[in-house]
């Protein structure tokens, strides 16, 4: 690496400068007091742990998102965290050892292997709240419901206040799926070809999750041999839409009881196919009833074959979009029993959001804004940075009253005398001592 692009980072890792860090800190703080005043303890888990506890339970997404390294002291092998979710798990069930309803929260950096999504930072400042020892439907939806809050929260405060010329979150939708649903008809491919390879339900699931119909129709009778359960899996990418997708999906799926019992081993103990899928779409339904009367500005819209970490999900999982995003500004769902790698199986539903993600659609440019800085504005006026300037003497009685001012939260800035002129106020000595001007 030559002396000229020593200032190069990895891509996908970026730094905040003064103005943009502003605005995340202030984001930062503004969403965890907003999870504090729901009941919401903070907590701070270490940016390293050993892979043992870090990486167990989450499923492959995470592990492969986590860079790994070897403890200099105990020669284990650790990684640094990409979700801090896995850790709150840890904390609730082994640290705390807590053994009703818990709610934490937390905000920290994560790092990843590869960005999420295109263009994507690789290193996010991840802000959520978990609900743990709750396994009911209230759970969710009080969680569903602080994910949203917080986004409705941030978006009123700055975007559309003064300055950012009315941004904001237009048109917030809510993104609901339920992973019960694809284990369903998981359970029923395995009851009818017990051999098939797990390599051949990884390629359905992925055509599922890309809603390749095209694709499911040419490799679906190559894998799965009865036509009628060839034909429901080829339907599921189209269950999605407004709540008559949940009419569609019983219609659909009520076939899958009678295909299950026919080929049901005998002696084997069996599930209620039609109660698991009835149950699923009756939660989904639950949850739309309450969000909508508490949010009616939102946009539902029903996702079932929402797989996004299908492999620790348990149920419901739910993400929140707006309108000039193609990726989800906060997302989340149901984990049940994650936390029984660290000695409690425990009920379990939360939401993350990426704090640059956030400011960084509904403020854009704007972010800058929010920072004092001194230069040129759109019609070329010097603006003054907006602090108190002090000059730089050494005299006890100055040295007493810029101490009284920052204690009061100004900002004050010792300066030479030429750079004075540049901020909106300054100390000057007067008969009065010295006073703010």
């Amino acid at each position: 690496m030559t002396s000229q692009d020593r200032w190069l980072l990895p891509e996908g890792v970026d730094e905040l400068l003064p103005q943009q860090a502003a605005v995340a800190e202030q984001v930062r703080r503004d969403i965890l007091d907003l999870y504090k005043t729901w009941g919401y303890q903070l907590v701070v888990p270490p940016l390293v742990e050993f892979t043992d506890s870090l990486l167990i339970g989450m499923g492959d997404d995470v592990a492969h998102q986590s860079f790994r390294l070897t403890d200099q002291l105990s020669g284990k092998p650790m990684a640094i965290r990409a979700d801090i979710t896995p850790q709150t798990a840890r904390i609730d069930a082994h640290s705390m050892r807590a053994t009703g309803t818990n709610r934490l929260c937390y905000a920290g950096s994560v790092l990843h292997t590869r960005p999420s999504a295109p263009l994507a930072s690789r290193c996010p400042m991840q802000a959520g709240a978990e609900l743990y020892g709750d396994a009911g439907l209230d759970a969710d939806i009080e969680i569903i419901s602080l994910m949203l809050a917080m986004l409705q929260a941030v978006d009123a405060r700055y975007a559309r206040g003064p300055g950012n010329g009315g941004k904001g979150l237009h048109r917030l939708t809510l993104d609901l799926g339920h992973v019960g649903i694809y284990r369903t008809v998981l359970a029923v491919i395995d009851s009818l070809q017990p051999s098939l390879h797990d390599d051949a339900k990884v390629l359905i699931e992925d055509a599922l999750q890309r809603k390749s119909v095209t694709e499911l129709r040419e490799l679906a009778p190559k894998l799965i041999t009865d036509k009628q359960l060839v034909e429901i899996i080829c339907q599921l990418p189209l269950l999605c839409g407004d709540r008559h997708v949940l009419d569609d999906a019983r219609e659909l799926l009520q076939g899958l009881e009678a295909l299950y019992q026919s080929s049901a081993a005998a002696g084997i103990e069996t599930i209620d196919i039609a109660k698991q899928i009835t149950g699923a779409l009756d939660e989904l339904a639950g949850v739309a009833d309450v969000i909508a009367l508490r949010f009616p500005e939102v946009g539902i819209y029903f996702d079932l074959t929402e797989l996004r970490g299908y492999a620790y999900h348990t149920g419901l999982v739910f993400a929140a979009y707006a309108d000039g995003h193609g990726s989800a500004l906060a997302n989340g769902g149901r984990y049940d029993d994650v936390g029984q790698v660290f000695g409690a199986a425990r009920p379990a539903t939360g939401f993350n959001t990426d704090v640059k993600t956030l400011i960084n659609f509904i403020y854009g440019d704007e972010s800058a804004g929010l920072s004092p800085s001194d230069g040129e504005n759109a019609d070329g006026v010097v603006e003054k940075i907006q602090a108190i300037a002090a000059p730089i003497i050494h005299d006890a009685a100055l040295w007493e009253e810029v101490q009284a001012l920052r204690a009061q939260g100004k900002i004050v800035v010792n300066v030479q005398a030429q750079q004075l002129d540049h901020y909106q106020q300054r100390l000057v000595f007067t008969s009065d001592g010295w006073v703010v001007r």
